[in-house]
């Protein structure tokens, strides 16, 4: 198979996991907020597919049975399916621009509308905006984004926070520019949304004590960070120096000390979670990053050792089936090595890919916990 073969390949199965997770996924609650949307352009998908029984192309998101994957084939454009000798679908009508486009122009324009709002709009506004009913705006919203309005919209809020704080002068002004018209709402949202108090995040960690231990283990040598709310990092290189350096570019304004004897059993514990992935693991973690990333993390934590699962299905579980290259990206921002396990996170093809701390760490963390799974 060649390289442009199996980037084929990998591409139409990433295709083919939007078409059923847009047919059974359910968004749930608990994770209002979270799972935003990268931008209002990816609510329908840039492809068709087509069913080779039938001879009928369609939209992502026609309401039609999905048929068997063997059957279905993609387009990257109607005019592709057209000279395939496929035929349009009656109910989406893939070749009609005014239905299905419409619809997603309202809701991308709505996103627009919150997206530039000091307040979080009601929904009777947003209809009012529209000139569509309240369920029904309810409805389309959250079928075309896996979200509601309001979770949408205060969503938008917490990230807006984060970028406001860094460059405010002050902690009140960041309140206001980011939408929160109340101290109280602004500090119970901020601690989760940063991991750490305002303040301190504005100001690059200054004031924030950190101390760290380094140690041996299998995969090289180690160093485990912890930070008055817990674990902020757990890295992996081949020298302490190495470590250090990585830890001093993250937190640039932090009072950083090596305390090796507090922090031993904290060590011990990781370590042994390498050695023995079995074993049941828990430590506080301070997760510092934004809305979307940190809904990735908290999703890699409810994989068991021993799984793994692609990027398009990770993103498909966080309910953004179209934000794999995003999900990939909060792979790649994780700081908690094994303690966050995106070495778990394959291609869709099942190939390796990339790892922050070496591809071959990566190998032998997946092998081991294959090995201790069959085991067990």
């Amino acid at each position: 198979m060649t390289a442009d073969t199996a980037s084929l390949k990998t591409l139409a199965e990433e295709r083919w996991n939007v078409l059923v997770s847009r047919r059974s996924h359910v968004p749930d609650a608990s994770t209002s907020g979270l799972a935003v949307p990268l931008n209002p352009a990816l609510l329908e998908p840039g492809f068709f597919y087509g069913v080779k029984t039938t001879k009928i192309y369609c939209r992502p998101r026609c309401p039609s049975k999905l048929a068997r994957r063997e059957n279905v084939v993609f387009f990257d454009t109607i005019e592709m399916a057209r000279r395939a000798g496929f035929r349009p679908c009656k109910r989406c009508r893939p070749d009609d621009a005014s239905s299905g486009t419409k619809n997603d122009n309202i809701i991308a324009s709505l996103c627009r509308y919150i997206d530039g709002c000091e307040h979080i709009p009601t929904l009777n506004e947003l209809s009012q905006r529209c000139a569509i009913s309240p369920y029904h705006l309810h409805r389309l919203f959250r079928e075309r984004t896996g979200l509601t309005p309001r979770q949408y919209a205060n969503g938008r809020r917490r990230e807006r926070l984060r970028s406001e704080l860094p460059k405010s002068r002050s902690v009140t002004d960041a309140l206001y520019q980011s939408g929160y018209n109340a101290g109280s709402r602004f500090y119970s949202d901020s601690d989760r949304t940063t991991g750490m108090l305002p303040t301190k995040y504005r100001n690059g960690g200054d004031g924030v004590v950190i101390r760290y231990a380094t140690g041996q283990c299998s995969l090289g040598r180690i160093l485990i960070a912890e930070s008055d709310r817990g674990i902020c990092a757990v890295l992996f290189a081949d020298h302490d120096d190495i470590l250090r350096r990585e830890l001093t570019a993250m937190f640039p304004a932090a009072g950083i000390t090596e305390d090796t004897e507090s922090l031993s059993d904290r060590l011990r514990a990781v370590t042994s979670h390498i050695e023995h992935p079995g074993r049941i693991f828990s430590l506080p973690l301070d997760l510092q990053g934004t809305v979307f990333q940190r809904r990735v993390w908290q999703e890699l934590q409810t994989l068991s050792p021993g799984t793994t699962i692609s990027y398009a299905d990770l993103a498909r579980r966080i309910g953004s089936p179209d934000a794999v290259r995003a999900v990939a990206g909060a792979c790649a921002a994780n700081r908690h090595a094994v303690v966050i396990p995106c070495h778990r996170v394959l291609r869709s093809d099942g190939s390796i890919s990339g790892y922050r701390w070496g591809v071959e760490r990566k190998k032998l963390l997946i092998e081991r916990e294959r090995q201790s799974r069959i085991d067990d």
